[in-house]
């Protein structure tokens, strides 16, 4: 797996295409190994999909014949590392932008603001992780939902803080913050939006019952038939 994220960085990092991916067996990562492919889990797939997020690549295309969910999954993945570049670039700024004397990490309303996007952005990436978990035992309607739910609430909160500390030049074509935002942006609109899966999340749990919530909310690694399902 190791050799495979070395292959995705270096394409990655330069904005690779759709068929560089190909080139590179990407697309394979998900095919069995009797099938040609490396055999991957979700697990794998959405350590691949979010370095791509890291460098604002959508990567999406290396999952074969994706369903809805799995291609929402993809797009939680890529928000997850997209944050996480975007959280780093606020913070360099942040530690080296000097205004009033001083830099702006000294000034507790940034400091604030910094605290409040490492939060937004953990809970997107520890979210993902548990849909990539539960796509690995099988049934990830629940987990995909919520994940895809809270990764577009941190992008849009995370996107708006960043441009907050940069300031204007944040904006600009030469800085590569707008990279990260205007992805951000498209990513929380792609494959369901806030609404969307608030309302399928919403549905799931009112099927269930209010007596089926906590149970369901606190078995979900458990091999219990009883589930929230779609």
């Amino acid at each position: 797996m190791s050799d495979l994220l070395n292959t995705a960085e270096h394409l990655f990092s330069g904005a690779a295409s759709e068929a560089d991916m190909r080139a590179a067996g990407l697309h394979l990562l998900m095919v069995p190994e009797n099938a040609g492919g490396f055999g991957g889990s979700w697990r794998d797939a959405y350590a691949v999909l979010r370095l791509a997020g890291v460098h604002a690549v959508d990567a999406s295309p290396i999952l074969p014949d994706p369903t809805p969910d799995q291609r929402a999954f993809a797009i939680i993945a890529q928000i997850a590392g997209a944050l996480d570049a975007a959280l780093a670039l606020s913070v360099d700024h942040a530690n080296t932008r000097v205004q009033f004397g001083k830099p702006l990490a000294k000034l507790q309303v940034v400091q604030q603001s910094l605290a409040v996007f490492a939060s937004e952005a953990a809970a997107a990436d520890a979210a993902g992780q548990a849909a990539a978990a539960a796509l690995d035992r099988g049934d990830a309607v629940f987990e995909i939902a919520s994940a895809k739910l809270r990764a577009n609430q941190a992008a849009v909160i995370g996107a708006a803080i960043a441009h907050q500390v940069h300031g204007a030049i944040g904006f600009t074509r030469e800085h590569p913050l707008h990279r990260y935002t205007v992805r951000l942006s498209d990513w929380a609109a792609t494959a369901g939006n806030t609404r969307y899966w608030s309302e399928r999340l919403g549905q799931m749990v009112c099927a269930a019952g209010p007596d089926r919530f906590w149970p369901n909310l606190t078995h979900r690694t458990d091999a219990a038939p009883e589930r929230f399902s779609s």
